[in-house]
């Protein structure tokens, strides 16, 4: 990839970041396909052009890369808008044909659809979900790929509490209400987020610090003690490398979480189904994790670590 095509993307990310931000409250009355006042553009897609969006965090713009690519190997016509922000935005430009695939992941979305739900099962998830979304919107195959929310701690605050990876979420209820917690601004809201810490596990934290979705403004808070603990994502390669500690969770508070599109049927051909169930169907945990090394520690540009991969399993 040349430097002007990915200052480019960078450059598009940005712009869209901050018009997204700036107008995800347009949203709220956003449901039909027409989008006149879409701030990412015209509204639904142009005939024949399949839109890609991606969420604000690293992993989900590589996973946005790698279902574009898949598609364009099936000669389909793809456009991507990437880097636009959280769930709570980009999921109303799924419903409004602004974006027709977009990177998911089954347990996190179902509950931003139905804070009540509690399947036992990948595939439960994944039906309850369905059940759930707007019409015209379809979830494909899931991958076996999961990336799961965790509450991480740094490593002096797991050495003082006498915490390892082998404590629960649980064991941090007494010590909680002296340390700070990090996370996206929709963490501090959410079912999967401060609201089910402590409904679920009374975890009840001194205060909360407003960062990204498991980026690196969580990763360098956690690290430099600004907070004790964060929500990170389990195939972040910091946690290994800082040895950040990840607490478990028995009672199944962050759920399954597997790697799907979600997709707007109508404007998705049938061999572009089949090209992302495809996808779906080669990702696992492991080969997610190495490939979000890739892009995070190693700091290579997702596109190509997206065309590299889709190669070696022979979809490109």
């Amino acid at each position: 990839m040349t430097d002007s095509r990915i200052q480019g993307r960078r450059l598009r990310a940005t712009a869209v970041l901050a018009t997204a931000t700036a107008t995800a409250a347009l949203l709220a009355g956003c449901g039909s396909s027409g989008g006149g006042d879409n701030p990412l553009g015209p509204g639904k897609a142009a005939s024949g052009q399949i839109v890609v969006g991606s969420n604000n965090f690293a992993e989900s713009i590589l996973l946005a890369d790698i279902y574009g690519e898949a598609l364009k190997a099936k000669g389909l016509k793809v456009s991507y808008r990437p880097n636009i922000g959280s769930r709570e935005t980009t999921y109303g430009f799924v419903k409004n044909g602004t974006l027709t695939v977009l990177p998911e992941y089954n347990g996190a979305l179902l509950a931003y659809l139905d804070a009540k739900a509690a399947p036992t099962s990948a595939d439960a998830t994944d039906s309850a979900a369905a059940a759930k979304l707007a019409p015209g919107l379809e979830l494909l195959r899931h991958a076996a790929a999961e990336d799961k929310d965790a509450l991480v701690l740094n490593a002096k605050t797991a050495a003082k509490l006498g915490l390892t990876g082998d404590s629960s979420i649980g064991d941090l209820a007494k010590a909680a209400p002296g340390l700070v917690i990090g996370g996206s601004p929709e963490f501090q809201t959410r079912q999967q987020g401060l609201k089910g810490l402590e409904s679920v596990y009374g975890l009840h934290f001194k205060s909360f610090k407003a960062l990204d979705a498991g980026g690196q403004l969580s990763e360098a808070a956690l690290k430099n003690d600004d907070v004790q603990a964060a929500d990170l994502f389990t195939t972040d390669p910091t946690i290994a490398k800082e040895k950040f500690v990840t607490l478990k969770d028995p009672k199944n508070l962050f759920g399954f979480q597997n790697v799907v599109p979600l997709v707007r049927s109508a404007d998705l051909p049938k061999e572009g189904a089949a090209a992302l169930d495809a996808v779906s169907a080669k990702l696992d945990t492991a080969t997610l994790l190495s490939l979000d090394t890739k892009v995070q520690t190693e700091k290579k540009d997702p596109m190509d670590v997206a065309t590299e991969w889709l190669k070696s399993v022979g979809l490109s």
